[in-house]
This record gives C-alpha cells, structure tokens and sequence, in this order.
C-alpha cells in the first residue's frame, strides 16, 4: 500500500449554482443541525442583478458557507465568481464536463444545482483556474490588442483585393503598400491623380531605378468608385493603428509589476516583448499552480491524449486548448525557426519529414 495525497473528501457547508444569462439557482447543503451525519439542503433563485447576487451572499454568509462551486458556463460566471470572491468566499469554477448529471436523473436547473453540491461536497471536483485579478485585467487589454490586429490586417487585405480589381499592382513593386511611399501612392489616387507617369515619379530611395516598373503597375482602370471604398479602408486602418497603439501603452502599464518575469521570458528564443506579454496575461507568473512542467504542458493542452482500456493505450491526439495561447506560442516557434540555434535547426529537421505545421 502507498500513501496518497488527499484531501478530507466532505465540505461541511458547501454552495453549488447553476448559472444562466438573467437568473440562476443556487444550492446550499449544511450538516443536520440534531442529526449527526445527515444533511440538510435549500434551494433558491436569484437574478444575475448585482443586488440580487449581494442577497444571495447575504443567504451564503448566515448558513456559513465556505465554498461556492459554479459551472464555467459560457461568460456568465464572471460576475458571479468575482462579487462572491470579493465578499471573502473561497470560489471555485469546475469544468463541466467533469460534473456532467448521471443518465436517468431529472435535468432541470435546480436538480443541476443540488447535484453540483453534492459533487462538490465529495471532493469529487477539483477547481479550474482562475488567474488573479490584475492578471485578468492584463488578459484582457491583450486579447482586444490582437483582435485589433487581426481586424487591421483583414482591412489591409481588402485594400490589395481593391487595388487588384482595379488592376493596380503596386503590391508586385512596392514591398510594403502601407509603408511611406505606398501610402503617398494611395493617397495621390483618392485625390484624384490617375497618371502613372506622375503617380511613379513620387518614388524615392531605392525605388528610384524602378521607376518604370512602378509606371507599369500604376497603369490600370482607378475610378472614383474604388476611391471612396480605398479612403474609407484607409481611415479604418488608421484607427485601428491608433487603438492598438492606445492599447499598448495601457498594456505596459499593466505588465510593469511583472517585469522580472519579462526579462526571464525575453531570453528564451523567439520570445520578444509583445510575446512575452501575452504568455503572462494567460499562463499567469504564479507557477506553484503547476506541480511541474508537465502539468502546464497538459494544462494547456499541448500533449496528446492518452486513453487506456483493456490493457491497450490509445492515443487521441491532442485536446482542444485555448486559441490565443496556442497563437502566441505558435508565433514564437515560427521566429525561433528562423534563428541559427538548436530549435531552428530541430524545426527545419521535423519540417522537412513532418511539415512546417507538425514542425511548429
């Protein structure tokens, strides 16, 4: 026999919700106040309204509730697990998944919530995690910042769909149409100039001996039709950059209590600022959540599922995890495939056998 790490398995005062866009149901299970060993349980709606949700901590407070356990049920647990945390309650957000009702049992929204009490005052659940609150705060300037970002890069490409329809192909010359030329190109064909000849006389630098390819691709058929799509197209990317540049900002800020976790981040290849940034808004710096690097490795659902049955191991490939970690780890294995160091040279090994995807 070997000794295992477990906790006591009862909660003596334990509350369960089931949660919902406007209402939810709330479970409360204390110990019989004559009858040692029994049970007694209540349960009780409540709107979603923070004056509601401040009634229903009143009711938690007065049984002598020590743990609140909830469903990670779509956004709507947030205001819920937080007013609750504030008030001093040790919250706990299970998956689902793993508290699924048994087949055969009534499916309504309290029978919900009583079962989640009884799972949860068993110990036969264990808590997801909730990162602290300037974490969350952090999580969520860096997610809008790269959802700007991928919105700014969709206008950028109907700006060279429009361009093409116009069959101006100034994209073919001109590495980087948003760059300084390409935009004072742009810019010329909104007001108004359609002379290749003109319009290719404003390069300068290096695309000064290009003069005439650049003449070539400006030689097309730009209406004012396609300028008044190219100036709104235009306006929304400058709004963008400045919300995203806004953004920044606010996210160094918030990532400034951190920065001896930024510099330990930097020194690994292909992990810049922006990066690094991101890996502490969603890993968070508090590492002793993770018994080891294997946990983190499967928190984050990057190793393959194992399932056993019948003395036979199966393998059913890799869990679904979340897109934006997977995204910022997936840009830094493709800037660590560039550099000359042992992860470079293992990701052009895999990829040549493998693919650049299994690669990455």
């Amino acid at each position: 026999m070997e000794e295992v790490d477990e906790q006591e398995l009862l909660v003596e005062r334990v509350a369960a919700l089931d949660l919902g866009k406007a209402v939810l149901e709330a479970c409360v299970r204390v110990p019989h106040e004559s009858r040692p060993g029994r049970r007694m349980q209540e349960v009780r709606g409540f709107a979603t309204t923070t004056s509601a949700l401040l009634q229903m901590a009143d009711w938690f407070n007065r049984c002598g509730v020590t743990r609140v356990v909830m469903e990670s049920t779509s956004d709507y647990w947030r205001g819920a697990y937080y007013l609750l945390e504030a008030e001093g309650f040790e919250c706990w957000l299970v998956n689902a998944r793993e508290v699924k009702n048994v087949p055969g049992r009534a499916k309504t929204d309290r029978a919900d919530a009583v079962w989640l009490a009884k799972v949860a005052e068993r110990g036969m659940c264990r808590p997801s995690l909730v990162h602290p609150e300037p974490i969350r705060q952090l999580r969520s300037l860096t997610r809008y910042r790269r959802s700007l970002i991928r919105d700014r890069t969709r206008e950028m490409q109907r700006v060279e769909k429009l361009l093409e329809d116009a069959q101006i192909k100034i994209t073919s010359v001109v590495t980087d149409v948003f760059g300084v030329l390409g935009r004072l190109i742009l810019a010329a064909l909104i007001d108004g100039q359609r002379n290749p000849t003109v319009l290719a006389q404003l390069a300068r630098g290096k695309l000064r001996p290009k003069i005439a390819q650049l003449q070539e691709a400006l030689t097309g058929f730009f209406t004012d039709h396609h300028a008044t799509i190219l100036a709104m197209m235009l306006d929304n990317i400058d709004r963008l950059s400045g919300q995203i540049a806004t953004l920044d900002t606010a996210i160094a800020e918030a990532v400034a209590p951190f920065a001896h976790q930024m510099e330990q981040l930097c020194e690994i290849t292909g992990v810049g600022a922006t990066a690094a940034q991101e890996l502490i808004a969603e890993v968070g710096v508090d590492m002793s959540r993770f018994p080891s690097d294997a946990h983190l490795v499967s928190w984050a659902k990057f190793c393959p599922q194992t399932r056993e049955s019948a003395g036979k191991t199966k393998n059913k490939g890799r869990a679904k995890g979340s897109p934006w970690l997977a995204a910022t780890l997936g840009n830094v294995a493709a800037t660590a495939s560039r550099t000359d160091t042992f992860l470079g040279a293992r990701y052009r090994r895999i990829a040549r056998r493998a693919g650049k995807q299994k690669a990455i």
